[in-house]
């Protein structure tokens, strides 16, 4: 496609633009009446109105150049092409709103890449459980498996692995459409936290893993919303004793640190690496652990639920004679 040049791209004013072609098209106008009176030879004024025309054509070619671009790229970008930019060179209000189309096209092209990785990754994680019910439920009509207790329990598990999941996805659309506010109410955090600890120990015990729970908690009133919170800190633990080798013992270790409370829980097992401590925030990302039994979501919700109350959370180094995974959640006391 052959770009021409646009000789007014410089100017800083569609104002001053349209003024000068203006200006050109008076001249034009007044090189015709002189013309027509005589004033000028015939040959000359000819040439002087056509140099005039040729000269206005190209400078308000130039000056729509950008809005004829907008207009095809728009009407791509509604057939599903994200592809398509527009050249932003000009530095008046054209320019500027080329620029914010540009933005909206990689924001567009942004969000529609999300939503296709989204499909993909919610298709393959139903597709697991429900691929392993059906065979299990198969087995048990051809005769094949009988509706043992420990049969039944495999069919709960992946019953609870769905529900875990489409709980996970009913909070991440909330997440994305922005409509979850927050119900503060002060937190006993000693009090909150031995709860949860308590909660993590029967599901622990149901799961048939052998871990242990450490709590240490200092004496610290927390303002937030009870059931958000309560949903991070069940799912750092969860994660913990998932992934704590039998007999292991997962630390929650609470206390204030000027104006924030700083909530550490840490484990025995194998630790994440540095290079992924970042992105096991990520949905549907379970680093080296694909077959950990998690949904990739629960981490993601969690720094969403930190995030909205102005807080942190992230994967730091573990303490030397531990070793294992160490994620750390900052909060501030006060919120305004």
């Amino acid at each position: 496609m052959i770009r021409l040049p646009r000789p007014l791209d410089p100017v800083r004013s569609i104002k001053i633009k349209i003024g000068m072609i203006l200006i050109g098209a008076g001249a034009a106008g007044m090189t015709w009446f002189s013309l027509w009176l005589g004033w000028f030879p015939f040959w000359t004024s000819v040439t002087a109105i056509v140099v005039a025309l040729v000269t206005l054509q190209f400078l308000a070619h130039g000056l729509t150049s950008p809005l004829r671009e907008m207009t095809t790229a728009a009407r791509s970008m509604a057939q599903g092409d994200y592809t398509r930019r527009v050249r932003a060179t000009s530095r008046d209000e054209v320019g500027q709103l080329a620029e914010a189309f540009n933005q909206m096209a990689a924001d567009l092209a942004a969000a529609d890449r999300q939503r296709r990785e989204l499909i993909a990754n919610v298709s393959h994680e139903l597709r697991t459980p429900i691929t392993a019910l059906q065979g299990l439920l198969e087995n048990i009509v051809d005769g094949v498996a009988h509706a043992e207790p420990e049969t039944m329990q495999t069919a709960l598990t992946q019953t609870e692995r769905l529900g875990r999941l489409v709980t996970e996805l009913l909070d991440l659309s909330r997440l994305d459409a922005g409509v979850v506010p927050l119900t503060r109410t002060p937190i006993n955090v000693p009090d909150f936290l031995d709860g949860v600890v308590r909660e993590a120990q029967v599901n622990a015990a149901g799961s048939g893993r052998d871990v242990q729970f450490e709590i240490s908690a200092a004496a610290v009133v927390l303002r937030g919303d009870r059931e958000r919170l309560h949903q991070v800190f069940a799912n750092l633990l969860d994660n913990a004793a998932r992934h704590s080798p039998p007999g292991g013992t997962v630390l929650v270790r609470a206390e204030r640190r000027d104006d924030h409370l700083v909530v550490a829980v840490a484990d025995e097992g194998e630790g994440i690496p540095a290079a992924e401590r970042d992105r096991v925030f990520e949905r549907f990302n379970r680093g080296e652990r694909p077959d950990s039994g998690g949904t990739g979501l629960g981490l993601a919700i969690a720094r969403w639920v930190v995030q909205l109350h102005r807080g942190t959370i992230a994967v730091v180094d573990p303490d030397r004679d531990r070793g294992g995974c160490h994620i750390q959640v900052a909060l501030p006391l006060q919120t305004t």
